[in-house]
């Protein structure tokens, strides 16, 4: 999955109400559609649900999930000194660090996705992600040499870092934490439940691509969704999915790359290599109850490449739609569980 880089901007909400007006019963013609639009996390963000004009009358809406975002932004953006994670970086000492209850649970899954791939997904590798000019520190001017790659690769480990309630634990100072594999995700499903909550029952949330689909559409269809073409200069559409009930994430490393010497340079850094990825694995979608699970196995099975990928979805029963380099252009694979969603 591309990394995500989580630059704060405010969010501008653009309200569409659509009336429909060919309804079958009189339940669903008081429903009314709405599409909030916005700007997050150095990305774009659109939320779709259906509501009754009472519910849009009394509830706050635009503010709460612009807070919420705003939330999940001051909480695991590395690109907001002040952030949770942004301070915990800068906790040179073993002491436990208190941090919210989100953020404590998206390092905790991000670990078990972690150690489940065998260090595939790993958040530690912050410090080779700014090495390479994919951090907030920005481009770099050269591709880093061999000596500075052993250097950063002290500093990261899953081995490292530890999860006690809602306190964070470095066994190494120089820890560098990057929850941008998996924040999207997560904010997508903290969007999510924001509207279950609010007893919204048929919705579609994007966060950066990202999303979570629940409930059908008014006219009792699913919601559609593209994987797209992972061509740097192509929006195409690769495949559509029908989606219910299901969070979706896509990894890949046709957007986010940089190019020396005729050598192209992905943002998804290998941890074992210390290098960013070389193999011919254009993309990875996942489809997963939750668009963080779904968010942060895209990045480890993107690491793992076609093969290792193929065979961790199929043993653990999880439904992935892996898009391959070829000579003839791209060539699809994908796994048992995700067979379904073609149909």
């Amino acid at each position: 999955m591309r990394l995500l880089k989580s630059i704060s901007q405010s969010i501008s909400i653009i309200c569409l109400l659509l009336f429909l007006a060919s309804c079958v019963d009189s339940s669903k013609s008081e429903m009314t559609q709405v599409m909030l639009q916005g700007k997050t996390m150095g990305t774009t963000f659109s939320v779709k649900f259906y509501a009754t004009e009472q519910q849009l009358l009394t509830e706050q809406f635009y503010n709460d999930i612009d807070e919420l975002l705003e939330t999940v932004n001051d909480q695991m953006s590395t690109y907001r000194h002040d952030s949770e994670i942004s301070r915990f970086n800068s906790h040179a000492t073993d002491e436990p660090f208190v941090v919210s209850t989100d953020t404590a649970y998206v390092v905790k899954k991000a670990i078990e996705i972690g150690v489940s791939t065998q260090g595939a997904l790993d958040i530690t590798v912050g410090p080779l992600v700014n090495l390479w000019g994919f951090g907030p520190s920005g481009k770099v001017v050269q591709v880093p040499t061999d000596e500075e790659l052993v250097l950063a690769k002290d500093f990261i480990g899953l081995d490292k870092i530890l999860v006690k309630g809602r306190s964070l634990i470095k066994t190494q100072d120089q820890l560098y934490i990057d929850l941008s594999a998996i924040a999207k995700g997560f904010a997508v499903d903290k969007i999510a439940e924001y509207l279950d909550d609010k007893s919204i029952s048929r919705y579609l949330v994007e966060v950066g691509g990202e999303m979570r689909a629940t409930g059908k559409k008014l006219d009792g269809s699913n919601w559609r969704v593209a994987i797209e073409k992972p061509a740097s200069h192509d929006r195409g559409i690769q495949q559509i999915i029908s989606l219910i009930d299901k969070g979706i994430a896509t990894s890949g490393d046709y957007r986010n790359y940089f190019e020396q010497d005729g050598t192209r340079f992905s943002h998804t850094i290998d941890p074992v290599t210390a290098k960013p990825i070389t193999h011919k694995l254009a993309s990875v979608t996942v489809i997963h109850d939750s668009a963080m699970m779904a968010d942060g196995f895209a990045t480890a099975i993107n690491v793992l490449g076609t093969e290792k990928g193929l065979a961790f979805a199929e043993k653990n029963n999880l439904a992935i739609y892996l898009v391959i380099k070829s000579p003839q252009g791209f060539e699809v694979k994908y796994s048992k569980a995700f067979s379904p969603y073609l149909n």
